[in-house]
C-alpha cells in the first residue's frame, strides 16, 4: 500500500484543521519545484501534496476518506487473518496450493528513489536566539558563581564574628581584633563586626581615626537595634573626643542618649566635655548629677573620676559647698588621690582661705601631684 494522505502530509489522522493546514503550507515551500531546479521527484511530492490536502482540507471530503481508510484496514486485516491461518497443504479443487506469498505494502521502489543524491553540508550560523541562549546560560553561570560566593562569605563571617565576641567577652582582647578582622574581610558592611571592631581600634589600637571610620561605616547600615546604635554613638563620642573634636563628640553622645536614654556612660562623657572643652559648667554639672544619679539607682559602682569632676564644674558655678562635699567623698573613696588634695587647695583659694589652700597643696605634693608644687611655691 503507498502512502496515504496523512501519511504524505507528516500528520496524525487525529491532527486538527489547524495543524494539516500547517503542514501543507510547510509542505509546499519545501517541494516547490522553482527552488529545485525543475527536479521531477519535487514537482511529484508538490503534486501529492496538494491532493492530498485538497482531500483532508475538505471536512465533507476527509471524512469520506477517513471511512475509506477504516474499511480498506480492515480489508487488510482480514486478508491477512485469513492467510495467517489457511495451512501451508490447503487445496483448492483437489490440486495442491503453494504457501501465501508475503504481504507487500507497497510497490517495490524504482529507480528514481533509489537514487541518492549528496547533500551538501551547511555551514551553523549563530542567529540572535542563539547568541540569547549563549548569553543567558553564560549569565546563569556567573550568578551561581556570585550566589555561592556570597553565601560562604556570609557564613565565614559569622563564624569569625562569633569567635571574636567569644575572645572579647573573654578578655583575649588581640584575638579578637583578629577574628574581626576576617569578619571584616570577607563582609566589609557587617555592622556589628564594625561596632567592636571600632571599639578595639580605641582601645586596644589607640587608633581613634580607624575608630571614628569603623563606627560611622557601621551607623549608615540599618543592622544595629536601638541599643546598638546607642552603643555606637557612645564609642564615636569618645573617638571624637580624642581627635579634639567636642562639637562633634557632644552630638554624638547625645544621639547615644536618644537612643538609650539610660546609658549613664554616655551622659558622663558628655558632661565632661562640655565641662573641659566647651566650657559649659552647668550643663556639665547636669550631666554629671543625672549620670551618677542613674549608676546608684542601677546599683552599679560609683565612678569617682565624674564626682571630682561635678566638684570642678561646682566651683566653676560658685557653688562651694557642693563642691566641698563632692571632693570630700573622693577623698574618703580614696586618701591618696593628691588630685582630689590640690582641687580642695583651689576651692579653699576661691573662699579667700590661704592657710586651708596651702596644706591642701602641701598634702598634693606628698601624694605625688606634681602639678600642685607652683600653687606650693606660691604659699610660701
Amino acid at each position: 500500500m503507498s502512502q496515504n494522505h496523512y501519511q504524505i502530509l507528516g500528520v496524525a489522522s487525529t491532527a486538527s484543521a489547524a495543524d494539516i493546514k500547517r503542514a501543507y503550507r510547510r509542505l509546499v515551500v519545501q517541494y516547490h519545484p522553482d527552488k529545485h531546479g525543475g527536479d521531477v521527484r519535487y514537482e511529484e511530492q508538490f503534486k501529492a501534496v496538494a491532493v492530498a490536502y485538497g482531500v483532508l482540507g475538505d471536512p465533507g471530503k476527509r471524512a469520506t476518506y477517513d471511512f475509506q481508510l477504516t474499511q480498506a484496514a480492515r480489508r487488510l486485516e482480514e486478508e491477512r487473518r485469513r492467510q495467517q491461518q489457511r495451512p501451508a497443504t490447503q487445496h483448492v479443487y483437489g490440486v495442491p496450493m503453494p504457501p501465501p506469498a508475503p504481504l507487500r505494502t507497497r510497490p517495490p521502489a524504482g529507480s528514481r528513489e533509489r537514487h541518492y543524491q549528496r547533500i551538501p553540508k551547511q555551514q551553523p550560523r549563530f542567529n540572535g536566539r542563539d547568541w540569547l541562549l549563549t548569553l543567558l546560560f553564560i549569565g546563569g553561570i556567573v550568578l551561581v558563581a556570585l550566589t555561592v560566593k556570597v553565601t560562604m562569605d556570609r557564613v565565614s563571617a559569622r563564624s569569625n564574628y562569633e569567635n571574636g565576641l567569644r575572645a572579647y567577652a573573654g578578655g583575649n582582647l588581640g584575638a579578637a581584633y583578629s577574628f574581626l578582622e576576617e569578619t571584616l574581610h570577607f563582609r566589609p558592611d557587617y555592622a556589628p563586626a564594625l561596632r567592636h571592631h571600632g571599639e578595639l581600634e580605641l582601645l586596644l589600637q589607640r587608633d581613634p581615626r580607624a575608630a571614628r571610620a569603623d563606627f560611622l561605616t557601621a551607623l549608615q547600615t540599618a543592622d544595629l537595634s536601638p541599643q546598638d546604635k546607642s552603643a555606637t554613638y557612645y564609642y564615636l563620642g569618645r573617638s571624637e573626643a580624642r581627635l579634639a573634636q567636642p562639637e562633634a563628640a557632644e552630638q554624638s553622645f547625645t544621639k547615644a542618649l536618644e537612643f538609650d536614654s539610660t546609658r549613664s556612660a554616655a551622659r558622663l562623657a558628655r558632661g565632661e566635655v562640655r565641662l573641659l572643652d566647651l566650657q559649659q559648667a552647668e550643663k556639665a554639672e547636669a550631666d554629671f548629677t543625672a549620670g551618677l544619679a542613674q549608676r546608684q539607682r542601677a546599683g552599679r559602682g560609683q565612678l569617682w573620676h565624674y564626682v571630682q569632676l561635678r566638684g570642678v564644674a561646682r566651683t566653676a558655678l560658685q557653688r562651694y559647698d557642693a563642691a566641698r562635699n563632692d571632693y570630700f567623698e573622693v577623698i574618703r573613696a580614696n586618701p591618696k588621690d593628691g588630685r582630689t588634695h590640690f582641687l580642695l587647695g583651689k576651692l579653699a583659694a576661691h573662699t579667700g582661705d590661704s592657710t586651708a589652700a596651702c596644706e591642701f597643696y602641701r598634702r598634693a605634693v606628698a601624694l605625688g601631684y606634681a602639678y600642685a608644687r607652683e600653687a606650693q611655691s606660691r604659699c610660701k
